[in-house]
């Protein structure tokens, strides 16, 4: 099948050298700052088929300038078979037990800055976009938290900096990570945001 509206000509021009634009210029994972098309497929009577094909708005809030969030798709507990293909909205931002959030997760440059101290009504902001994240964030909002979660995370655009208790790691567009409930941060010293795609799975009981 050939990709409809925009994907054709996002493809085209990277592939398309004679007019001198590096891959890495126009590459169609550089979703920061707009739309993300969501393709949701399906199963009616035996025939799969496309549930829903939209564009998923990114999240923002005033009080972390540049930082943004696609939540492409949540659930809370285990799915059937076949899964349901329902849009499920106003979630946790984190997964309970048996539940899954994927999302497109982007951090700015550290040059951007981050308040150290939010006001109440910054708080209530970003409560409100992001159902119970604080909770898990340590209370110097330097970025530190640990979530009862399995997180697989791949570098789609642009570098970060995993932060960990006793080791930091430099990862590039491409690198995975595969987060098993580690108290960590993402630090963004470069000079461009980065992309990440992430995939929370909530986890079970605390290990004895």
């Amino acid at each position: 099948m050939v990709p409809r509206g925009n994907n054709v000509s996002r493809h085209r021009s990277c592939a398309d050298s004679s007019r001198g634009v590096e891959q890495r210029t126009c590459n169609v994972w550089r979703v920061s700052s707009s739309n993300v098309r969501r393709i949701v497929t399906t199963s009616t009577n035996g025939l799969s088929h496309v549930a829903h094909d939209d564009q998923v708005e990114p999240i923002t809030v005033s009080a972390l300038p540049g930082y943004r969030w696609h939540r492409l798709w949540s659930f809370d507990t285990p799915t059937t078979d076949p899964p349901s293909a329902d849009i499920q909205s106003g979630l946790p931002h984190f997964p309970p037990p048996g539940g899954l959030r994927f999302t497109l997760y982007t951090v700015p440059p550290e040059s951007a800055g981050r308040p150290q101290t939010l006001p109440p009504a910054a708080e209530r902001e970003l409560e409100a976009a992001l159902p119970g994240r604080a909770a898990h964030m340590e209370s110097d909002q330097d970025g530190m938290h640990r979530t009862p979660s399995l997180d697989f995370v791949l570098v789609v655009s642009g570098e970060i900096w995993l932060e960990l208790d006793n080791d930091e790691v430099h990862l590039r567009e491409g690198d995975c990570i595969v987060q098993n409930g580690s108290r960590h941060a993402w630090r963004n010293k470069s000079d461009k945001p980065c992309t990440m795609a992430v995939v929370l799975v909530g986890t079970g009981a605390t290990a004895g």
